[in-house]
């Protein structure tokens, strides 16, 4: 007889489930200086790649919505995490650059997948305990991330090599997927009939919280990609201060995540998401009004608290304002994410050698405070008269 977990066991291996990707992400990432050691490439070639590994995800998000469809999301989330795993053991190894490049589209097709189906599951198993879990969620993301710098880190002053903490992340997804098989949610919120067949409710709810996702990854990656940058250039910190900035910033959506599940249903989504937009714009604000290393690091520490918020509230408010359809309209919201992600890395970059990056900062203000509009729809989202689901703030 198979032993079926409880609510609250579906959403533990659901959340490892998003430690497998924070901590497979942040292992790639981190990795990146000995992959162009290894395999001999030149930056150029890196920002190429990374471009590919970008374009493969926005696929595997697209192949997560038709698994979801015709088997149900924890197919397309076990395919996913197999897929990032084996990819990431693979990328272990010296290959030629061609066959080193299709490992690692390879992985963005399984993290595209994984990221859709993730937030698919996770609003199923939030239906069915009746209360918020979403912050919670992708906080073991973010927790996951911290620990595979720490681990890369180690590994590496170790003598063990950075390979070996790649190899770790992708046997973590391995033994996460087998070990969480049957905690998955079983349920199949796209009929076949009806998938890709998008009515104007559902593009209506894609648009309001793509939009949301697009701008928290805008901040996000602008963040990510060039607050070290900032701060060791421009600035001119220490080596050794230069990645605070960064660090400020993750720990602050960790600490956001850890208690958004009891801020946001008090207070409503739609205050929930004014607060994180404004706190995002003021944050990058600072940045730019400014100019010293403690300004800096505080600034990237606000924008952070704002993102950690918005990312899981605006998919949450994508599952629950379409019941019945939410698997479909979770996989169309995270491609916003990848274009979002693209222009806080490119955008910024092109300007940092016109105007500054400082100035340049002022790209994820703008598109912060262009966004606010958007909350009021958000308030009145429903598909097909049926109102947006609310959850306990238990």
């Amino acid at each position: 007889m198979e032993i079926v977990p409880s609510a609250g066991g579906r959403a533990r291996w659901i959340g490892a489930g998003y430690a497998a990707q924070g901590l497979g992400y942040a292992a790639v990432v981190t990795a990146l200086p000995m992959f162009k050691e290894r395999q001999g490439l030149d930056d150029a070639l890196v920002s190429a790649i990374l471009l590919l590994v970008c374009v493969a995800a926005a696929g595997g998000s697209l192949v997560a919505d038709r698994a979801a469809a015709r088997w149900g999301s924890r197919y397309a989330l076990a395919g996913g995490l197999v897929a990032v795993g084996v990819a990431l053991g693979l990328t272990t190894f010296r290959t030629p650059t061609a066959a080193f490049i299709a490992i690692l589209m390879a992985y963005g097709v399984g993290l595209g997948t994984v990221d859709a189906s993730l937030s698919m599951q996770g609003v199923l198993v939030q239906a069915r305990l009746g209360r918020s879990v979403m912050n919670r969620l992708f906080a073991a993301y973010t927790a996951a991330a911290i620990a595979a710098a720490l681990l890369m880190s180690a590994f590496v002053a170790g003598g063990a090599g950075a390979g070996v903490a790649v190899g770790t992340a992708g046997a973590f997804a391995v033994v996460v997927t087998v070990a969480g098989w049957r905690a998955y949610e079983p349920g199949r919120t796209v009929q076949p009939d009806l998938a890709g067949h998008t009515g104007p409710g559902i593009r209506r709810v894609v648009l309001i919280c793509g939009t949301l996702i697009f701008t928290a990854f805008l901040a996000d990656s602008a963040v990510s990609t060039w607050s070290s940058v900032y701060l060791h250039d421009s600035l001119k910190a220490a080596d050794s201060v230069a990645p605070l900035g960064y660090a400020a910033y993750q720990v602050a959506v960790l600490v956001s995540r850890l208690v958004g599940d009891h801020v946001v249903p008090r207070t409503g989504r739609a205050l929930a998401a004014t607060a994180s937009l404004l706190a995002c714009a003021a944050g990058c604000a600072l940045v730019v009004a400014v100019p010293s290393i403690a300004a800096a690091v505080v600034g990237f520490a606000v924008t952070g608290a704002g993102v950690g918020v918005l990312v899981p509230l605006a998919f949450s408010a994508a599952g629950h304002a379409a019941p019945g359809r939410s698997d479909e309209v979770i996989a169309r919201v995270n491609l916003f994410n990848y274009g979002g992600a693209l222009v806080g890395a490119v955008v910024l970059g092109l300007l940092s050698a016109p105007v500054g990056l400082r100035v340049a900062f002022l790209v994820p203000v703008v598109g912060l405070l262009l966004t606010l509009p958007v909350v009021g729809p958000l308030r009145r989202l429903v598909v097909g008269g049926v109102p947006q689901a609310s959850v306990s703030p238990r």
